[in-house]
């Protein structure tokens, strides 16, 4: 369960932002949205299931959502024997030359096995300047590991031969990653955790593609449950069926398939010779009145349908493992209608009784609604005037429980808008100008 996660000087970030999934002391104007939108954590703590992220274009949203994904990325990977001489993958805010080439700085509070921790470090493209992990066992706060540049310092409880994990961590690697590569049980547990966590874009669906092809052909239970959920967004299709091709592992690939899925496929031909082709069961009316099952092919779907089809994988693992899910772009393609009814899955005691997270970036403003969120659920990223980027939530600001968030967000009332110049202007002086020029 993700409690809060801070950034600070990366990309458009300056300062250290924080994305709270603590539930703020507020009732909502329908009892059953506080019901159904949070849940208990632990005694005192009341966590969000989902949290939508407003803002203009290139306020920041995306950026939020990256520095997670570059987060979990470097932690699962940053002891690779590959990356030895590799610049580390982060960008600080450029617009100030005190921050240009200071540290960014990353931090996720969770919840795993009934256990708060607490876990950061900050790095620069070239090394990890600090690290720290820390845990609340019985409730206190108590350290396992700090690391200031080649200083660490451990607790009794974080076990194991610190001396050989040290001697094995590079200046360019996390402390945590050659831990965990070495089987530390406490570094094993954090790094499982971000490896749980889901970070997709609702723009490209190449990154989890391949891992609904996956679920859905070597997973039984996954596919029954892919072709219920496909089933109840009403796109026509009533089953979705595989079928083999036999194909050399010379065959033609489109040249445009996507790397993670020609390897799959790869895969599939090395050990048994055959392609796997998704085709889709629609009903089709004949002459005698009689309805008669009829295939087509994924790509004779719509995009939004081929779409919500990919994302059935990554969503129904997140909500049957209880897992954090974060989506950027989360309507792309896809209906106003769908859209809710995606993010009304988290919200539903039945479909999602392990407490999985659900955060996303959108400009879909049918979705800010009293009806579907609380106050708390709701973010927006903001730029200032030297361009940095900030988060705030609309519980910080003074709006009425029966307001109409949509309407008043349009309307400026909470910021996070485009602010549109007069183009109009420049183009009238322009024409002005070039009309001199002539005479």
């Amino acid at each position: 369960m993700l409690i809060e996660f801070t950034v600070g000087n990366y990309r458009s970030f300056k300062d250290p932002v924080t994305l709270s999934m603590v539930a703020a002391k507020l009732n909502s104007k329908y009892p059953e949205i506080d019901e159904n939108n949070t849940f208990q954590a632990e005694q005192g703590l009341t966590l969000l299931s989902s949290a939508a992220i407003y803002g203009a274009n290139a306020s920041g949203k995306s950026n939020l959502i990256r520095a997670f994904n570059l987060m979990r990325n470097f932690i699962l990977n940053s002891s690779k024997e590959s990356l030895t001489d590799e610049p580390i993958h982060t960008t600080p805010f450029r617009l100030d030359s005190k921050t240009e080439y200071s540290p960014s700085y990353f931090e996720v509070v969770f919840r795993l096995d009934d256990i708060r921790y607490r876990y950061g470090f900050e790095i620069t493209t070239e090394k990890v300047e600090t690290e720290w992990l820390f845990y609340s066992p019985k409730g206190k706060e108590s350290k396992l590991f700090t690391r200031d540049g080649s200083e660490f310092s451990f607790s009794r409880a974080f076990k194991g031969n610190k001396t050989a994990l040290i001697s094995l961590t590079r200046p360019n690697a996390l402390f945590l990653s050659v831990a965990a590569q070495f089987n530390n049980e406490i570094a094993a547990k954090v790094l499982g955790w971000f490896l749980s966590v889901n970070v997709i874009s609702g723009l490209d669906d190449t990154g989890y593609r391949g891992f609904t092809t996956m679920v859905f052909t070597e997973n039984e239970t996954y596919r029954e449950i892919i072709i219920q959920f496909i089933r109840s967004f009403d796109v026509g299709i009533d089953n979705i069926i595989t079928e083999k091709a036999k194909i050399s592992e010379s065959g033609l690939f489109p040249k445009n398939i996507p790397p993670e899925l020609k390897d799959f496929f790869s895969k599939q031909i090395k050990e048994g010779g055959e392609l796997i082709n998704f085709r889709p069961i629609h009903q089709k009316l004949c002459e005698n009145g009689v309805l008669e099952e009829t295939k087509f092919d994924l790509t004779d779907e719509s995009e939004g349908t081929q779409k919500l089809f990919y994302l059935s994988g990554p969503i129904i693992d997140t909500l049957i493992g209880g897992k954090v899910l974060f989506i950027d772009e989360i309507e792309a393609r896809l209906h106003p209608l769908l859209t809710r009814k995606l993010i009304s899955m988290f919200h539903s005691k039945e479909l999602n009784p392990h407490h999985a997270q659900l955060i996303f970036a959108t400009h879909d403003t049918n979705l800010l609604s009293n009806k579907l969120f609380r106050r708390d659920q709701i973010w927006f990223v903001e730029k200032d005037e030297e361009g940095s980027s900030h988060l705030y939530s609309l519980a910080e600001l003074k709006v009425r429980n029966d307001a109409s968030f949509g309407s008043e967000y349009l309307q400026g009332r909470y910021g996070a808008i485009p602010i549109f110049g007069e183009f109009k202007e420049t183009l009238m002086d322009f024409e002005r100008e070039d009309h001199q020029d002539e005479a």
